[in-house]
């Protein structure tokens, strides 16, 4: 707890800066530009240069982390959706349900905690849920009254996104950067690094200011209160049957004689165990689904996690 309470903390200042608007929420936009294109890509891009291809590209890792992404969207489509829960709120919780804080939060929490190491199998579930699962939510999400094309049209725009996201082609360049054991000139790796540095601190007050954001926004559409029954579960599964899944899946497939390295396994089990990835609700916003709702999930993974996530490196630790 004593590693896990400034990362929490620094969500929570964000959280108040914007609740009490000691920050203009219109600002908020400028700090994620900031973090998304510049300080996070520098981040990600450091960590995969000074990690071995190998830990990026790791089989046994892939099987393990987007078999549980499936199974995550699966099971929460399933027992999500009611009267009022169609497809689009529906896959959007799946998402959320499925898709941890890894960018924003995750790599710089898990290297702090387990070193340098840990940014290998955390980078890798970064690339699986912004490549594969966000691009199958978003096609989900619009099979309410549409045929086949309009879901195979949603996740082409899907990938479109994707293709304009920084993030992959940080992590593509950092792979490749450690392949051909490439380095930059002195100059700009100086650069690199300072703009790397301000990711962390900046990026985890940025959470708390975008979960602000968009709990008062959704509290301006709402036309009455929303039963906990249609977000309280989405959370717990989030916080407690993802890294479960993970972990279990994780044994089963070393039982089963695959090489997966018991650090990787426990990189993982950890980065299931964070709380649910803050953009989703702006995602979710841009597609008509109830961001209220996604809001929700997200605030209550991330409050509930300073306790969940400090268990779950108390146990794997």
């Amino acid at each position: 707890m004593r590693v896990t309470f400034p990362f929490f903390a620094l969500v929570l200042a964000g959280y108040v800066a914007a609740k009490r608007r000691m920050m203009p929420l219109e600002a908020i936009g400028g700090l994620n530009t900031f973090v998304l294109f510049f300080a996070l890509p520098c981040m990600l891009y450091r960590f995969g240069a000074n990690t071995p291809i190998a830990q990026m590209l790791d089989p046994a890792g892939i099987v393990v982390w987007l078999a549980c992404a499936l199974c995550m969207v699966a099971g929460t489509v399933k027992f999500s959706m009611n009267e009022r829960i169609r497809w689009n709120d529906a896959a959007f919780g799946a998402l959320v349900a499925a898709f941890p804080n890894t960018g924003f939060m995750g790599v710089p929490l898990l290297v702090a905690l387990l070193g340098a190491q840990a940014a290998g199998p955390a980078i890798l579930a970064i690339a699986i849920d912004m490549v594969i699962t966000t691009s199958l939510c978003v096609a989900l999400s619009r099979l309410d009254g549409a045929d086949e094309h309009g879901a195979a049209e949603a996740a082409k725009k899907a990938l479109k996104g994707v293709a304009f996201n920084p993030l992959p082609w940080a992590i593509l360049l950092g792979g490749v950067s450690s392949a051909f054991a490439w380095k930059p000139v002195q100059p700009i790796r100086d650069t690199i690094s300072l703009m790397a540095d301000s990711a962390s601190p900046v990026a985890l007050f940025t959470i708390g200011a975008v979960l602000a954001r968009s709990q008062m926004l959704a509290a301006q559409h709402e036309q009455g209160p929303l039963p906990a029954k249609d977000f309280v579960p989405v959370a717990l599964a989030k916080l407690i049957v993802h890294p479960l899944l993970v972990y279990g899946v994780g044994r089963a497939v070393q039982a089963a004689g695959l090489p997966l390295d018991p650090f990787a396994l426990t990189v993982m089990t950890l980065v299931a165990a964070l709380p649910s990835a803050s953009n989703v609700a702006v995602l979710a916003e841009r597609f008509g689904a109830d961001a209220g709702r996604i809001a929700r999930i997200i605030l209550l993974t991330t409050a509930a996690a300073f306790f969940t996530f400090s268990a779950a490196v108390a146990v794997l630790r």
